[in-house]
């Protein structure tokens, strides 16, 4: 480098435009103004001051003109790189997206679990922001003041007297209050997204409940903003009686307004409150604030009236606040009632506490329009715990309150039979109250009408259930086509034309969603994971279980058919998203629930042994040892189905592991991609289990780290399972002996059972039936495992139809009777229904004279013989050579011809025993010999291909040191 290079950095080298990220605090050090990292410049306030002068490096040579002019965003993207740390800013992190301003897309559907990209630009402007009084108290009060407080609470005191009617109040808002106190702490979580309830919901109990209460919940505001339609158009003929089409006369002797008038005007008023939430959430908000002054103001009349109420001039039926009023009202007065609720020996409808529940609940409800509005609020962690619960507070206070004075200002009579006694009261005339109760009823069906669409259409938008695709909209885009769905629902609801019918379905709705708040918040709240840190510190799990026990007991006493209904409609959408929806992982509280119970579970196995009538197999399939398949194909596909014949009606785990030869470093992510393509693979094949992948420099060392780290207490794989590697010499493969031996050794050594198959290519699948016998040749003890492996074939359709033979071999002729019987005694105390054969050692050398059977297994014995003898010679001509002792595979071993030629022959007879007994059975099971010790693994091999030669399909076993069943209850 030249000394003309070296200049002052504040003279040569000018700062290119990089982005700049505004500050989360003002004063915040930490966050103060990051601007990116480029690899042609560096700080200038660090070496500002200093005597230090600047290195300025000339990388115009290699700049495209596109880097001359701007970068692109990949570039960008890799120029915020600290590449010191090999990490992206802080200020790249979707977690602290709030630093930079900047638009990161999250993913739509729990689908999308896939890395989530930066996009880079400008934010977009957000509309103004709501406090806690504006957008959640009002809205919470707007709510849960409506229609009942107006046309039925007077008539609830009159039915219910003002004994229960406290109760009844306080009963009531308790389930309210302690659903708000759930949803508090829900929602002080973490951010919350559009969807209220639904949101919560879901993500705390999984998109299937979330998608099946979200849904009844939409229902529940559609049916209620025609309880609300039908409020108002009740009350406008009230007071405008002229205006009905029809009129009818009930048992009092008094006119009524007429079904078919609620219907008319009903659908009239629901079609001008759907054209003005087709105008956008704008104009609704604009409106709502005139919608609650009426109200506030006819609720100041109501309560100047009942003070101004004389004795002296009373009207018929009003005392004015009176204690003897009181007294006579105290009780409860339950009797019949005609349709529109005024008294009736005759009538068709009898009231008591329960069916006053359902009628007064959605008095109470609305405490979810805070939550609603979330993406209005400047602060939702703070708004939506204090408004609404300072919204239910307030209209508990003001229920309770209205119960003593509406029970103490008229007569019973009067309270049942004047269903608008709060006009009648009313200061100065009554028809402010018409206005206000109108005006409040219609307010909250806007209200309804425009919250119902919004969470179909948040729904929709999570892409669990494709039916709703219809109602999907983007982000800022209004919901056109679920606003038009939501409208005809409430207009059919408004052809049922009758209040006391409709509010039962509201309820059950409602009280479906608070208690599924409340289970959510219990289950987050029980399981206390890490992720749970709610700022709303005022919870409990016993509060949230209190609350949804009221939600379910309230549904009871309502209804039991319409809670058998209600819950009926939500299993069927539960099951419905289950089969028909796409799968989704929203980190759910279900999922750490089990994670905590699988955590409970292998604690409480602890780490001895399991008892045998517990033993469960648990089989490490070793998906490629050897054998050419194609690339695609992750598993040997017989190995993946016999995984499941080991297990009793798919009950068990079974652990798949490949190893990838290589550098962990080099081959990390090919191991991630062959990991979740053999995950794919069991999957595909319908197979309970996991995938593991192990980089390793060799298949020997990658199996030994397996059996020695694979699982977690008791649940650490115990038999190992993998296929016989039949094309050893036919291709030439001299690394297999040795790598086979190492890992039978290694199963030997780390206590783990080894079941190896033969003729696995021939191994029938679940829908090939076989017939015959399964052979057990039992030669050694192995804790019975191969006998568990017989039984459990034989649950399986495939060898349903076959037969247990059990071979084992006796000394003298003189033990055969002993030892058959002593075994058909030991099958019989373990349950197993087998044929037993004794097979002397006398039979067995006559079996050998046999010409035609020496004929068949003779010459494959002379062969090995021959190449066990020119591998021997081989290995003492080297030894000679180099002056070492003998060595194969790298190790000395000792040779002891007699007892090689002893092995060869060994395995001989027990071969030609087997082709002679079980040359038709489906399956032989054999006994696995263990590998000799200081034998060469060419030799090993020798052996087993002479105990496998002509056998179809063969398990060779080898148990380990404990018993797998037992012969006690």
């Amino acid at each position: 480098m030249e000394n003309g290079e070296i200049q002052s950095a504040d003279e040569e080298m000018p700062m290119r435009s990089g982005r700049k990220y505004t500050p989360v605090v003002a004063h915040d050090r930490a966050v103060l103004q990051m601007s990116s990292i480029e690899p042609e410049s560096s700080s200038q306030s660090s070496n500002r001051d200093g005597p230090l002068k600047k290195v300025k490096v000339s990388l115009q040579s290699n700049m495209g003109p596109d880097a001359k002019h701007g970068s692109s965003p990949s570039n960008a993207h890799r120029e915020s790189k600290l590449e010191l740390f090999g990490f992206d800013s802080l200020v790249n992190i979707l977690g602290l997206k709030s630093m930079t301003g900047e638009q990161l897309p999250a993913p739509s559907s729990p689908r999308d679990r896939e890395d989530v990209s930066i996009t880079l630009g400008q934010p977009k402007p957000s509309g103004v922001k709501l406090g806690t009084m504006m957008g959640v108290f009002l809205p919470c009060l707007q709510s849960i003041l409506g229609i009942i407080y107006y046309i039925r609470f007077s008539w609830i005191v009159g039915m219910a007297g003002i004994g229960e009617s406290l109760l009844l109040v306080a009963f009531c808002n308790l389930c309210t209050f302690l659903t708000g106190i759930s949803l508090s702490a829900i929602a002080t979580n973490g951010a919350m997204k559009g969807g209220g309830p639904y949101y919560l919901i879901g993500r705390a109990l999984g998109p299937e409940v979330g998608v099946s209460i979200g849904l009844c919940f939409f229902l529940g505001n559609a049916v209620a903003g025609a309880l609300y339609v039908l409020g108002a158009v009740e009350t406008f003929l009230d007071a405008v009686p002229g205006a009905g089409i029809f009129r009818v006369t009930n048992a009092a002797g008094g006119s009524s307004p007429s079904i078919h008038d609620l219907q008319i005007y009903g659908i009239i008023v629901t079609i001008i409150l759907s054209f003005i939430v087709f105008g956008g959430v704008k104009i609704i908000n604009r409106v709502a604030p005139a919608f609650l002054i009426p109200v506030l103001f006819s609720l100041s009349c109501i309560f100047i009236g009942i003070f101004s109420a004389r004795k002296d001039h009373p009207a018929s039926g009003i005392t004015g606040l009176s204690l003897t009023t009181i007294k006579d009202n105290w009780s409860s007065d339950y009797q019949r009632t005609d349709s529109a609720g005024i008294p009736d020996p005759e009538g068709k409808f009898y009231w008591n506490f329960n069916s006053l529940v359902g009628l007064f609940f959605p008095a109470v409800t609305g405490i979810m329009a805070g939550s609603n509005r979330s993406a209005s609020l400047k602060d939702t962690q703070r708004s939506i715990p204090i408004g609404t619960l300072t919204a239910t507070l307030t209209t508990a206070s003001l229920y309770l309150v209205s119960v003593l004075f509406f029970g103490a200002v008229a007569t019973r009579k009067k309270l049942l039979t004047d269903r608008l006694l709060t006009a009648t009261v009313a200061w100065p005339f009554p028809a402010i109250i018409y206005v206000g109760i109108i005006l409040s009823t219609l307010g909250a069906a806007l209200q309804s009408l425009t919250g119902a669409p919004r969470l179909l259409a948040a729904i929709a938008n999570d892409d669990i259930l494709p039916v709703l695709n219809y109602f999907k909209v983007a982000e800022g885009v209004e919901p056109h086509f679920a606003t038009l769905f939501t409208t005809f629902l409430c207009c059919a609801c408004v052809v049922i034309g009758n209040l006391d019918l409709i509010t039962p379905t509201v309820t059950m709705f409602f009280l479906l969603c608070y208690a599924g708040v409340n289970l959510s918040c219990f289950l987050l709240d029980l399981l206390d994971a890490p992720s749970w840190r709610p700022r709303w510190k005022f919870h409990h799990w016993s509060l949230s279980l209190l609350g949804a026990s009221l939600c379910i007991v309230i549904m009871f006493l309502i209804s039991w058919s319409f809670t058998v209904v209600s819950l009926a409609l939500a299993s069927l959408i539960y099951y419905y998203v289950i089969l028909k929806g796409k799968a989704g992982d929203w980190g759910d509280g279900f999922k750490s629930a089990y994670f905590q119970l699988a955590l409970r579970s292998l604690r409480s196995l602890g780490a001895d042994q399991v008892h045998p009538k517990n033993w469960y197999p648990i089989p490490l399939i070793f998906c490629r040892p050897w054998g050419k398949l194609p690339e695609n194909v992750p598993c040997h596909p017989k190995l993946a189905d016999f995984a499941n014949f080991m297990k009793k009606k798919g009950r068990g785990m079974s652990i798949f592991v490949s190893i990838l030869d290589g550098d962990y470093y080099d081959c990390a992510e090919d191991a991630k991609a062959a990991c979740q393509q053999l995950r794919t693979y069991i999957e595909y094949k319908r197979c309970e289990g996991v995938a593991e992948i192990v980089v390793a420099p060799s298949m020997s060392e990658g199996f030994r780290g397996i059996v020695q780290t694979m699982g977690l207490g008791n649940l650490k794989p115990n038999i190992v399972v993998m296929r016989y590697p039949e094309i050893w010499r036919r291709e030439n493969l001299t690394e297999i002996p040795a790598t086979f031996v190492s890992i039978i050794n290694d199963c030997i050594v780390a206590n783990k059972a080894v079941v190896i198959i033969k003729g696995l290519d021939e191994w029938p699948n679940e829908y090939q039936r076989q017939y015959g016998t399964i052979d057990l040749y039992w030669i050694v003890r192995d804790g019975g495992l191969m006998l568990l492996l017989s039984q459990l074939l034989l649950t399986k359709e495939s060898f349903e139809s076959c037969k247990i033979q059990v071979f084992c071999i006796a000394e003298e002729d003189s033990d055969a009777e002993e030892l058959k019987a002593d075994v058909k005694k030991f099958l019989y105390d373990l349950r197993m229904l087998a044929e037993v054969i004794v097979i002397t050692m006398k039979s067995w050398e006559a079996h050998m004279e046999d010409g035609a059977q020496q004929d068949d297994s003779m010459e494959a014995f002379t062969g090995a013989q021959k190449r066990i003898t020119a591998y021997l010679g081989e290995m003492k001509e080297k030894a000679e050579t180099e002056g070492t002792p003998l060595m194969a595979d790298g190790k000395p071993v000792v040779v002891n011809e007699q007892q090689v030629e002893k092995f060869l022959y060994t395995t001989l007879k027990l071969n030609s025993t087997i082709l002679r007994y079980s040359r038709m059975a489906a399956v032989v099971l054999v006994s696995l010999p263990p590998p000799p010790l200081n034998h060469p693994a060419y030799f090993y091999m020798e052996y087993m291909d002479l105990l496998v030669q002509n056998v179809p399909r063969l398990l060779m076993v080898r148990g380990y040191r404990r018993d797998v069943v037992t012969l006690f209850t």
